[in-house]
């Protein structure tokens, strides 16, 4: 696992744990699998749906083609955030970005991984 990865994943999980239902609160994100193909759940609010969405982090993807942006912390309670989410013109299907290196350019030392929104999403956190 790239050290960039590793870093997108750790930020996620901490913010999944800080903004967790009380039956998850205080452990770790649930996981699946074990080793380099271990897959971290997290939440991510739509801003223009004002929704949360549930989502398990996917495969490091290269960097070609079309990326949204996903901004660690930015949404309520420290949530992931992002502008679209499915069924809004502009998202892309779980394509993401991570500004890694805090430029404010998509650039190669970002993170580009796959993190697809998963159900209608909620006013409230899922569980």
């Amino acid at each position: 696992m790239s050290v960039r990865r590793f870093a997108v994943i750790a930020t996620a999980a901490m913010l999944l744990v800080a903004i967790a239902s009380p039956a998850t609160a205080g452990g770790p994100p649930p996981r699946e699998g074990d080793g380099p193909g271990e897959r971290v759940r997290v939440v991510v609010y739509v801003e223009s749906q004002g929704l949360f969405f549930d989502s398990i982090v996917g495969p490091d993807l290269p960097q070609h083609g079309p990326f949204q942006e996903l901004r660690p912390g930015e949404g309520p309670g420290g949530s992931l955030a992002t502008e679209f989410g499915p069924g809004d013109p502009g998202y892309l299907g779980g394509r993401w970005w991570v500004d890694a290196n805090g430029n404010g350019e998509m650039d190669e030392g970002d993170a580009f991984f796959s993190c697809p929104l998963l159900g209608q999403g909620s006013a409230t956190p899922p569980a």
